[in-house]
C-alpha cells in the first residue's frame, strides 16, 4: 500500500501545524492552508486559484514558494509540493523520524535568539510579524492588479507602515518597482506649499528609481497647474522610462490633512490618476499604496477622493488567539489566567503587547510586577503615556473630552472632530458617535494625570 494513501488531510494539518508552531511559535496563514490543503489533494495551482479566487501566479510564486521554503527550513530537507506529504508523514512519526535522522525543531529558539526592542516598524525578515486574517493576501493580490490603490487606515502604532513594507515587497518579488515614501520625513515648509511639494515628491521618486532629475523640463509654471506639471512627470517621464510597474506607497499621509488647500489638490490629483488607469495603458503601471491614521476630516468632492476609490484595509488589534502565538513566539507559556491579564489591562493594541512580551521575555520584568506598575511613571509605558500627555496639554479642549470619557463607565458622545482626533492616537475605540477608552491601562493612567 502507499504510504501516503494512509496519511489523512488531518494528520497531515496537523504535523504541518506542529512545524509551524515549534519552528516560529506561529501557525499557518488561512491561504497556506488552502494551498497545503489544495497540494495534498493533488489539485494544480491554477485549480486552487480558482476554488478560491486567487490567482494562480500569487499562489505559486509567493504563497506556495514561501510554504515550501518554511518546511524545508524547519524539517532540513528540501520541501516541495511533490514531497511534502512523504516528508510530514515522517515527521508525524516518531519511529520514522529516528530512522530517518529527523529531531523535531526547538520550540521558537531562533525568534528568541533574535529578540529585538519592539519600535517602529517590524522587518521583513522578523519572525515577530503577526499576520491580520487575510489582510497580507489581500493586498498582495491587490497591488499586482494594474492601476490598483490600497488605502491602510488605523491608529498610531497599530502597523501600517510593516503592512505597507510588505506590500512593497510583494511588488519587489513581481520584479516591480517599489518606492516608499515617508511623509513625517518632509519638512514642514515643502508640506504648506503645493508646488514645492509636488516637486519634492517627483524629486523623490526619480532618485529612488535611479533616474535623472528633469523637473526643469517638464515643470512649466508659466501654463499649467502644480497637478497638472505633476501628473505629466509621472506620464512623459517616470512610468515612461520605466519597463516595469511602479508601487509607490505614501506613508504616514496624515501629515498633509492640516494643510487643507495642499490636501484637497494632492488627493484630488491621486484621485485622477487612479481612474486614468481604467483607461490608459500607461497609467495601469502605477498602483498606489496609502497609509493613514483615520479619515480625512476636511470637505473633499467624493469624486475627487482617493478615500472611496480602492481597497480599503482597516487594522484593528491583535486577537487572543494572536497574542498566545506571540507569547508562545517569545517563549512564554502563558496559560489562560495569564493572558487574560495581559488583555484585560491593555487589550490588543500591537505596541503595547510586543513591548510586554518584550520586556517579560527578556527577565526584565515579571507580568505581574508588569501589571502592577504599567500606569505609573516609572512602568515600561511610562514614555508612550507621556507622549500621549503632551499633546493633551497643548490642546485643552481635547483633555477635557478624554476626561470626559475616562470618568464614564458607559461609551460618552463626543463632536466628530474630537472622536476623529483621539481615535487618531489611538486612545479611543468608535462606536457610531460614541467612544470608549482602548483599555485599562489608559484609564488608570489618564485618571491619574487628567484629574
Amino acid at each position: 500500500m502507499n504510504s501516503e494513501l494512509d496519511f489523512s488531510w488531518s494528520q497531515t494539518k496537523e504535523s504541518a501545524e506542529r512545524i509551524f508552531a515549534q519552528n516560529t511559535g506561529k501557525y499557518l496563514s488561512d491561504i497556506e492552508m488552502k494551498v497545503l490543503q489544495g497540494s495534498w489533494e493533488g489539485k494544480s495551482y491554477e485549480e486552487i486559484a480558482k476554488t478560491y479566487g486567487y490567482s494562480a501566479e500569487y499562489l505559486n510564486k509567493d504563497v506556495g514558494n514561501k510554504l515550501w521554503h518554511k518546511l524545508s527550513e524547519a524539517l532540513g530537507e528540501k520541501i516541495s509540493k511533490k514531497n511534502f506529504k512523504e516528508a510530514l508523514r515522517r515527521f508525524s512519526s516518531p519511529e520514522l523520524r529516528q530512522a530517518t535522522n529527523i529531531n523535531p525543531p526547538s520550540p521558537t529558539l531562533n525568534a528568541i535568539a533574535n529578540l529585538q526592542f519592539p519600535e517602529g516598524s517590524v522587518s521583513l525578515d522578523s519572525p515577530f510579524y503577526v499576520e491580520r486574517c487575510n489582510i497580507e493576501s489581500l493586498c498582495c493580490e491587490t497591488v499586482v492588479k494594474p492601476g490598483s490603490l490600497i488605502r491602510i487606515k488605523a491608529p498610531e502604532m497599530m502597523g501600517k507602515t510593516s503592512l505597507m513594507t510588505r506590500i512593497l515587497a510583494q511588488g519587489d518579488r513581481e520584479n516591480y518597482h517599489a518606492v516608499y515614501l515617508d511623509l513625517s520625513a518632509a519638512d514642514r515648509g515643502i508640506l504648506t506649499n503645493l508646488d514645492k511639494f509636488l516637486r519634492w515628491l517627483c524629486l523623490m521618486v526619480s532618485r529612488q528609481l535611479k533616474l535623472e532629475n528633469k523637473l526643469n523640463e517638464y515643470w512649466d509654471t508659466d501654463i499649467l497647474g502644480s497637478n497638472d506639471n505633476c501628473t505629466v512627470y509621472f506620464e512623459e517621464y517616470l512610468l515612461a522610462e520605466t519597463s516595469a510597474p511602479l508601487v509607490l506607497g505614501l506613508d504616514e499621509v496624515d501629515r498633509l490633512f492640516p494643510y487643507t488647500e495642499v490636501v484637497e489638490d494632492f488627493l484630488g490629483m491621486l484621485r485622477s490618476w487612479h481612474e486614468k488607469a481604467k483607461i490608459s495603458d500607461i497609467w495601469k503601471k502605477l498602483r498606489l499604496v496609502m497609509a493613514h491614521s483615520t479619515e480625512v476630516y476636511i470637505p473633499l468632492d467624493m469624486n475627487q477622493s482617493p478615500f472611496n476609490a480602492g481597497v480599503p484595509v482597516e487594522l484593528l488589534e491583535f486577537e487572543k488567539p494572536q497574542i498566545h502565538d506571540l507569547a508562545r513566539l517569545h517563549g512564554l507559556e502563558w496559560d489562560e489566567g495569564q493572558l487574560q491579564q495581559l488583555i484585560s489591562a491593555i487589550g490588543g493594541h500591537p505596541y503595547l503587547v510586543r513591548l510586554a512580551m518584550y520586556e517579560i521575555s527578556c527577565g526584565k520584568i515579571s507580568l505581574t510586577q508588569l501589571l502592577e506598575k504599567a500606569a505609573s511613571e516609572s512602568g515600561i509605558y511610562s514614555s508612550h503615556l507621556r507622549k500621549h500627555l503632551e499633546i493633551l496639554k497643548h490642546n485643552p479642549e481635547l483633555a477635557l473630552a478624554l476626561k470626559k470619557v475616562v470618568n464614564s463607565a458607559e461609551p460618552v458622545e463626543l463632536d466628530s472632530m474630537q472622536i476623529y482626533k483621539l481615535h487618531s492616537m489611538g486612545l479611543v475605540r468608535r462606536q457610531n458617535n460614541y467612544v470608549m477608552l482602548r483599555c485599562n491601562l489608559y484609564r488608570e493612567y489618564f485618571c491619574r494625570v487628567l484629574g
